[in-house]
């Protein structure tokens, strides 16, 4: 059972973890002759996370789990500045997806207030993720060249006039360009650490282009991953690099707990990545499934940690200097929680001026809740009441349009919808909810192709239901699990405001534009006649929704769902 800390236990455990963090994994053990030791720092799935957000702390340290704060980029600077005084040469690394899906006093900014903390974080390379896609290839390039002519003229240098680009390395050895065929960004970067090379290859998971917009990556090619890693040995051996690290966005889960040393329960699509390298690549640290572990596949150290900056780990990396080869690595799990380290000035500084200069903007008020918070739990049908409030705000921004029926994807509903006093929401609430800024799509789809769309659902590599569709008011089907793929969904279930849909007739839907274009693995989408671009974006049609429900004295928002979705067995 998850135990909330007090502001006195989580004092406690703050130094508890100061201690741990220090002294006991990483004090100074005598090296053998002719071994040096380097030592990493590694982030994943930030996220734009510059606060701190909830984590529960479920360790091989503790008994039971227990929830703390955790995260904030004052907190990761401190941690970080302790660090460096027991090992000035420490490198930080980043597994992807630093940015995107950011809660909004990043995502208001284009993301530019996240990508400069990395930089004073002192991050040197991270590999790409499929988040770094969401605006766009170009925008990617921006964020890390430098500029203003960004497709988010909104959001672009808004933070500061002049953005000069991410001083760190994005990587993407499994990104190709179709007209060049090579990779968009550099496929790796050699650092050099106690007087040894080290070179880090990035690559993103290889399912990328199922997760972006289609028109922000036209022209790129997401290779084989451990194709794309392999490739890269022999040109770095010729630079006299010996010892090889990937920073790989691709992840698995394990039953193990995040810290649990050298695990070996870890399964999902990393596992088979891992498997394929070339063997003298002994380090992987991994991303995206934003599970915490230290596992071991083939002998190999695969390492992930949590996402929204609330856990680093810390990799230590022996190196024979005679042959230049990795003698043996080891690591361990580090819990941000604020004031286990001595303060950094400067990261305490840029949160302030981040927080201040988003601050009037976010606490606008829009308008009350009917309850306190609208969840993104699903129930047994793989329905949520924040799947059903925002699919019910995107068709009444669809109704001008002619929308009969919205979708909405679980992937990009980011937080609950959180309320303050007197269950008001703010700006800063809504955007945490939807930080894409998707707009939105109508276009025809007859009822086959419904039909057709709505097994999707299960097909493509999907194995949990959990990836439904979110559905509007007035639309309904039932499911059934023990039923093969393609065959779930109870045909004569489907209906419109009661009536089953018919086969042949056309009806009017309204999704995101990532959905449109066939995002999340949903191709009927990009099926759709007569499509029309709204540019109403979603963010704004859930803020006008809740508005105009409040005005007609009916809050919206429930505990509940609305059964619209129904699993039989």
């Amino acid at each position: 059972m998850t135990k909330p800390l007090s502001s006195v236990a989580g004092a406690v455990l703050a130094g508890a973890l100061a201690a741990l963090s220090g002294g006991c994994a990483f004090g100074p053990p005598p090296l053998p002759p002719g071994v040096v030791e380097v030592q990493l720092a590694t982030l994943n799935d930030f996220h734009g996370n510059l606060e701190p957000s909830r984590f529960v702390y479920d360790s091989v340290r503790h008994d039971d789990a227990r929830t703390v704060m955790a995260g904030g980029i004052d907190t990761l600077g401190a941690a970080l500045r302790a660090w460096r005084k027991q090992d000035p040469e420490l490198l930080l690394v980043g597994a992807g997806d630093l940015i995107g899906a950011s809660p909004a006093i990043s995502s208001m900014w284009a993301d530019e207030p996240t990508l400069a903390a990395m930089d004073l974080l002192g991050l040197r390379a991270s590999t790409v993720g499929n988040h770094e896609f969401d605006a766009g290839r170009i925008e990617l390039l921006r964020q890390q060249k430098g500029g203003c002519k960004s497709p988010r003229a909104d959001k672009a240098c808004k933070f500061d006039p002049d953005y000069a680009g991410a001083k760190f390395s994005y990587l993407a050895a499994n990104v190709i360009d179709m007209v060049t065929r090579k990779p968009i960004l550099p496929a790796y970067k050699i650092e050099t650490a106690h007087g040894v090379k080290v070179a880090f290859i990035g690559t993103v998971l290889r399912e990328t282009a199922e997760t972006s917009m289609a028109s922000g990556i036209a022209g790129l090619e997401f290779i084989d991953e451990a194709d794309a890693i392999n490739r890269q040995l022999p040109e770095l051996r010729q630079q006299g690099v010996g010892v090889f690290v990937v920073l790989l966005h691709q992840g698995g889960t394990t039953v193990e707990k995040f810290d649990q040393h050298d695990c070996g329960q870890l399964k999902g699509p990393v596992v088979d990545v891992v498997k394929r390298l070339d063997p003298a690549i002994r380090v992987v640290v991994s991303g995206h499934s934003h599970k915490g572990y230290l596992c071991r596949v083939d002998g190999r150290l695969v390492t992930q940690s949590d996402t929204a900056g609330h856990v680093m780990a810390r990799i230590k990396l022996r190196i024979d200097t005679a042959t230049n080869t990795l003698r043996d690595a080891s690591a361990t799990q580090e819990v941000m929680v604020p004031g286990a380290w001595p303060a950094d000035p400067a990261l305490e500084a840029y949160l302030k001026k981040a927080r201040e200069r988003s601050a009037a903007q976010l606490a606008r008020p829009v308008a009350a809740l009917a309850v306190p918070s609208v969840e993104r739990d699903l129930d047994d049908g793989g329905e949520s009441p924040l799947g059903d409030l925002v699919a019910d705000s995107v068709l009444a921004a669809g109704r001008p349009f002619g929308a009969q029926i919205a979708f909405m994807n679980n992937g990009g509903m980011r937080r609950d919808l959180e309320s303050g006093a007197g269950n008001r929401v703010a700006v800063g609430q809504a955007q945490a909810v939807l930080p894409f800024g998707n707009k939105l799509v109508a276009m025809n789809l007859k009822g086959w192709q419904i039909h057709e769309l709505l097994e999707q659902q299960w097909i493509g590599g999907r194995d949990s239901w959990r990836g439904l569709l979110q559905v509007s008011d007035g639309f309904a089907y039932q499911w059934d699990a023990k039923r093969g793929e393609g065959s779930k969904v109870l045909p004569d279930s489907v209906t419109l405001n009661g009536v089953p849909l018919q086969r042949e007739s056309s009806y009017r839907v309204i999704v995101n534009n990532f959905l449109a274009e066939g995002g999340d693995a949903f191709p009927m989408f990009a099926n759709g006649s007569n499509r029309a671009e709204t540019g109403v974006l979603a963010v704004d049609a859930l803020t006008a929704y809740l508005v105009k429900r409040e005005e007609a004295g009916k809050p919206a928002g429930r505990a509940g769902t609305q059964q619209r979705i129904r699993r039989l067995r």
